[in-house]
């Protein structure tokens, strides 16, 4: 509940500091005091849009903070979700500068206007004749009727599963799209993966086949070098070999008077392996080595096989055709498992929209139920405030396909007087009849759920005498239960509070101040007085004060 208001350079107001209790506090005051003004103010820390205009000093800002004990509301998730501290006495706080740029708070942490608006919400709920127009809205008629169901464990529950069962739709539309996109891609991809797949490449072909064609392309040439050099090594003129053993026997025997020389006989030796052993292998690759015509057309259109594929796949290596040949085999296989994928999801959204009908038809039968009820106690209570002819129905009903909140779709038809066809709210009910019947509604939702403080502007607009006392019977019924507070001119209502606060203006030199204050039992006399016979109080009118306040 509201436990205090500051208000600081709003409109009339200076500085303005405010304190609530609980139960129902009346707010009386002139017209043009400034009672409108503190709906203003609290608006903002609401959420509603900031305007310079409403600064009283063009130079400072205007500050708006409001306390609310939250001890008694489930709140905590909305912290946590917002990544705010809890605190069980919470502040809202909104400032405007100057220039008109805005700073929203939450126990003094920032927030955005969404997210004070979503908190306000929550705590605040002001009805006035305006605020009526929501009444015709049937999002707020399945609120209302929801509110008289003992239900709402089940309804969280059916909107988490409503949420996953359109986020399954979501993700088969998705697969269905996909699927038809990549059944057009198939054939072409099938076609390459085949043609990659066919030509059967190997790692380091490329290479080991172009080594291949450059000797067989110069094999005659290749022949001859290596004959010649055979040749060289162990026949002929130079005949290394031959050569290299005359200096071997040439030495041998004086090596063993001198070890150094005994040692380049030793490599001598040693080289006389190896030079035999090159020239062996030399005349084995000359014999090996034949021009072959057929196996260079062969190694040809194998490399024009394989630059072909590279160009056309903008490559450079037989190892990235390698990766593109498993990409498109990777693809093929997701396309022939998206059937089987779709088939199951496709089954899951069945199954989900099954249980979601299920808890759907209990809702519903809930709401029936209590629409009889609800339509009962409404007529009682606008008997009560003069409107003893007035009619409200629930109109139920039910959808093909499920919803967010379930198969339903509600409507209020109303009829204020005896013989008049019941028509939907906007076509037949004034704004005072509007009124008396939101405040009927919200007093049978106060017997049933926990409301925020709420706030009645002006309520009893249009009405008077034994209408206005019962008006009045029934918002102290709701503040036995809720916080309210009520702007009110007439003294039936007044004289109902628990607190009573008076708002005042005084003007100093060129200068009009709102202010606000506490009355005692014998200003509260006074006031109620003033509200029943003007400025001028008359013992007629302060007995019969005395009267309305001892009721």
């Amino acid at each position: 509940m509201l436990v205090q208001l500051r208000i600081q350079n709003y409109v009339l107001i200076d500085d303005l500091e405010m304190n609530v209790s609980g139960g129902l506090t009346i707010i009386t005051g002139e017209t043009g005091a400034g009672k409108t003004i503190l709906l203003g103010a609290l608006s903002l820390i609401l959420g509603n849009r900031a305007d310079t205009a409403a600064l009283r000093d063009k130079t400072k800002k205007c500050i708006i903070e409001g306390q609310f004990d939250i001890k008694e509301y489930d709140l905590v998730d909305f912290f946590e979700r917002n990544g705010l501290d809890y605190e069980p006495v919470s502040s809202l706080r909104r400032e405007v500068n100057p220039e008109g740029k805005s700073r929203a708070f939450i126990n003094d942490t920032p927030v955005n206007l969404n997210q004070l608006k979503e908190l306000g919400s929550l705590l605040v709920d002001i009805h006035s004749q305006h605020e009526t127009l929501t009444l015709q809205q049937s999002g707020f008629q399945l609120q209302v009727l929801d509110g008289c169901c003992d239900h709402q464990a089940m309804l969280v529950s059916y909107r988490n599963e409503f949420k996953k069962w359109k986020q399954s739709i979501q993700e088969l539309n998705i697969l269905t799209e996909s699927e038809k996109k990549s059944k057009a891609d198939q054939d072409y991809y099938q076609f390459q993966f085949d043609e990659l797949d066919s030509a059967a490449l190997r790692s380091g072909e490329q290479d080991a086949l172009q080594q291949e064609l450059e000797t067989l392309s110069n094999a005659e040439e290749i022949k001859s070098k290596l004959s010649q050099g055979v040749n060289m090594l162990q026949q002929g003129e130079m005949n290394v070999i031959a050569e290299l053993e005359n200096v071997f026997n040439l030495l041998r025997p004086v090596v063993k008077f001198n070890e150094k020389i005994d040692a380049e006989s030793s490599r001598i030796k040693s080289a006389l392996i190896e030079i035999k052993d090159i020239a062996s292998a030399l005349e084995g690759l000359e014999q090996h080595i034949q021009y072959d015509s057929e196996r260079i057309g062969t190694i040809n259109e194998r490399l024009n096989l394989i630059f072909g594929l590279q160009q056309k796949h903008r490559v450079s290596t037989i190892d990235d055709l390698l990766l593109l040949r498993d990409e498109l085999s990777s693809r093929l296989l997701q396309i022939s498992s998206l059937d089987n994928t779709i088939h199951k999801l496709n089954e899951q959204v069945l199954k989900q929209r099954e249980a979601l009908m299920k808890t759907a038809s209990q809702l519903s039968k809930n709401r029936s139920e209590a629409a009889r009820q609800a339509e009962k106690e409404i007529k009682d209570m606008l008997k009560e405030v003069g409107m003893p002819h007035a009619t409200l129905k629930i109109e139920q009903q039910e959808m093909e396909e499920p919803g967010e909140n379930g198969i339903d779709k509600i409507k209020f038809l109303f009829s204020a007087n005896k013989g008049v066809a019941m028509q939907e709210l906007s076509r037949v009910a004034s704004g005072g009849e509007m009124s008396r019947l939101m405040l009927c509604i919200k007093a049978m939702m106060a017997r049933k759920v926990t409301m925020p403080t709420i706030i009645f502007d002006e309520i009893d607009s249009g009405i008077s005498g034994e209408v206005a006392f019962k008006v009045g019977s029934i918002i102290e019924k709701i503040s036995s239960r809720h916080q309210v507070m009520a702007i009110t001119h007439l003294p039936q209502m007044a004289s109902r509070g628990d607190a009573h606060l008076q708002v005042y203006k005084r003007v100093t030199g060129k200068t009009t101040h709102t202010g606000i204050r506490s009355l005692d039992q014998q200003e509260r006399i006074n006031e109620i007085a003033k509200m029943l016979s003007g400025n001028e109080l008359t013992d007629a009118a302060l007995e019969n004060a005395k009267e309305l306040l001892a009721k």
